[in-house]
């Protein structure tokens, strides 16, 4: 009777500890339920709020007060971040006077201690005038899709990183290229940043390589309609063409799988100098190319956001 009486005695508190731990378990499992793994996504309003931000500061051509202003911006943005910021200065003679320019690169990193990395790029200074505008081509000079784009889209981008899960563990630089415009006549050299970027991959002793470059050139036309670019198939066929397979899997219908233009831009230095298999992501077929309209009203963050789509897929998914 003795071990009858203990057993009936703790029973209460046995009942009780059961209770409480099949509560725990259900209420662990309703919150389990209740808060899925969200994929991480592009904002569409936010980035386009950032186009409008740089398109404020008007003007940005190498070397002005509107450049260094620009570069305030966007280090501070990536800084606060917590990515690696870091400026590759150089200086390249005035087209028109010759008196040095400093030019600065700017390059953010995300998991710096990572050997194999993935070159995001584009460039961020603005042609000096809109030389196409047929009736103000020495007027003001925006470049809301032709500079302003490219940052914008790297801006919110930055936004995501820490939640991607990027293939193969690689690492990710985001290149902001200067001078890839610094053109007043037909002959001026362009692309002064990236072929600057080039050589110094191709000769300076360094620890990892760039296994692919993604170049994002006016990317925010309301009407999107981005095709193969020729050159991009040439130096990268199997890059590119798994971005627009990625745009297929996302069902981003904007992505052509048609070739229409050649174009020179900035990944040329990449793939000719540095050797980096680069694809150029550019919608060409923008009326307000280097006139006065090219103005934050004729782009959208909506077309950001399709690219975005199709490069975060592309991230988690790299052949």
């Amino acid at each position: 009777m003795k071990r009858m009486n203990t057993w009936w005695q703790v029973w209460p508190t046995i009942r009780f500890l059961i209770l409480i731990i099949l509560i725990s378990v259900s209420s662990f499992a309703c919150v389990t339920a209740a808060e899925p793994e969200v994929e991480p996504a592009f904002d569409a309003k936010r980035s386009y709020e950032y186009l409008n931000k740089i398109c404020r500061l008007k003007s940005r051509v190498s070397g002005s007060p509107g450049m260094a202003e620009q570069q305030k911006l966007i280090s501070e943005h990536f800084r606060e971040l917590k990515a690696k910021v870091h400026f590759q200065t150089f200086d390249a003679p005035h087209p028109i006077n010759g008196t040095p320019v400093r030019m600065n690169n700017l390059i953010v990193s995300w998991y710096p201690e990572a050997k194999k990395r993935i070159l995001l790029a584009c460039h961020y200074d603005t042609r000096p005038f809109p030389d196409r505008d047929r009736f103000q081509p020495q007027g003001l000079f925006i470049g809301a899709n032709d500079g302003a784009s490219g940052v914008a889209f790297l801006m919110e981008l930055g936004n995501v990183m820490r939640d991607l899960k990027i293939s193969h563990g690689y690492g990710v630089d985001f290149v902001f290229f200067d001078g890839e415009e610094l053109v007043y006549r037909e002959n001026d050299a362009y692309f002064l940043g990236s072929n600057y970027f080039a050589n110094q991959y191709k000769k300076e002793p360094r620890d990892f390589e760039y296994v692919y470059g993604i170049l994002f050139d006016m990317i925010a036309d309301k009407n999107l309609a981005i095709y193969m670019e020729k050159n991009s198939l040439k130096y990268a066929p199997r890059l590119t063409r798994s971005i627009w397979e990625a745009a297929r899997k996302t069902g981003i219908r904007e992505f052509i799988s048609q070739e229409k233009y050649e174009i020179r831009d900035d990944h040329l230095p990449l793939n000719e100098i540095a050797r980096i298999p680069t694809c150029d992501i550019i919608d060409f077929d923008y009326p307000a190319w280097h006139t006065t309209r090219d103005i934050p009203r004729n782009c959208s963050g909506a077309s950001l956001a399709k690219v975005g789509t199709v490069l975060i897929y592309w991230l988690q998914n790299i052949p």
